[in-house]
């Protein structure tokens, strides 16, 4: 059985990936970082697999035009 998906909290994710605040925004708009997702009304988090599959090869990660994520 698999482990359920965790969500980690942006200072984890600056810290694993080693970007600055702004440069993680502007990759996730060009589509080029996994986005986050909203987990409450004022706060957001990453799925821990899609931010270990960007650090583990973040020049082969985009995103499609669908919205899914390829890497």
């Amino acid at each position: 059985m698999t482990e359920p998906d965790r969500i980690i909290r942006l200072r984890t994710v600056l810290a694993r990936t080693g970007l600055s605040r702004s440069t993680m925004y502007r990759k996730i708009s060009e589509g080029t970082f996994p986005a986050q997702i909203k987990i409450s009304v004022n706060g957001a988090g990453w799925r821990e697999s899609d931010i270990n599959r960007w650090v583990a090869d973040p020049v082969s990660w985009h995103i499609r035009a669908g919205g899914t994520t390829r890497a």
